[in-house]
């Protein structure tokens, strides 16, 4: 882990110098993913130049994952603010279709997305992106939303290694210990809503990173119904991660 955690300073580093930029800023929602992501930018750049923004909505979010997303940001001496999103939701629900549960729930990532570039263009920050390998592969995420940013600072490490490098810097236990979850609704959770533990979806993910296709995985014994579900993940939720399909005229 330790050769991961200084390819990803480094990178971090680089890209920031490359960039022109030195104010960074960040979601911090309470999970083991962007608790992460702060701890490593933090130790890229330093905790004066990052900033926390922890965006709950009252209701939905946990009061646990807001003193955690506190905690974490005054632990690693990062400015932070704290901005509920229920009164930006309420004025979507006053356009003239009414929005369904599946928009509503989409609408919140993208909402505090733009609160995260509002402070940016603000205070010429980039945006530190959150997700994960396992995220990015299956398109778990919102477009516009949870999945946008200027650098993706773990997008390269599957879950499972997001908790060996937290342990391996350190993070606090509670975060390592609770169950993930993007609380988009009340009671829910990553592995819950896609059918699978990380530890199956990483592990079928890295098969198909090996060149296996799911004929392969299946024939090999691994569960169908599981192998087809992130297959289907997969090729479904490709554009989330591809710039917009563009006419070419020539």
């Amino acid at each position: 882990m330790h050769n991961k955690y200084t390819k990803i300073i480094a990178g971090i580093q680089r890209y920031f110098k490359e960039a022109k930029y030195e104010n960074a800023v960040i979601g911090v929602s309470g999970g083991i993913d962007s608790a992460l992501c702060l701890k490593l930018v933090v130790d890229s750049l330093g905790p004066d130049k990052v900033t926390g923004l922890i965006m709950p909505e009252k209701g939905i979010s946990s009061d646990e994952n807001s003193m955690h997303a506190k905690g974490i940001c005054q632990f690693l001496k990062v400015n932070f603010h704290v901005i509920s999103i229920n009164h930006f939701l309420t004025d979507f629900l006053s356009l003239p279709w009414k929005p369904n549960d599946l928009s509503q729930i989409n609408t919140k990532a993208r909402i505090r997305m733009c609160i995260l570039y509002n402070f940016a263009n603000t205070r010429n920050a980039l945006v530190i992106g959150t997700s994960n390998k396992s995220e990015l592969a299956i398109g778990y995420g919102t477009k516009y939303g949870d999945l946008a940013g200027d650098i993706e600072v773990i997008g390269d490490l599957y879950k499972e290694d997001v908790y060996k490098l937290a342990e391996h810097v350190g993070l606090p236990q509670e975060f390592i210990d609770k169950a993930p979850s993007a609380e988009l609704y009340s009671g829910q959770t990553d592995e819950e809503e896609i059918g699978l533990s990380y530890k199956e979806i990483d592990n079928i993910l890295k098969k198909f990173e090996e060149g296996n296709d799911k004929d392969d995985l299946i024939n090999k014994g691994m569960n169908a119904n599981s192998v087809h579900r992130i297959h289907r993940m997969v090729e479904i939720n490709r554009h989330k991660l591809v710039p917009p399909h563009l006419i070419k005229l020539k």
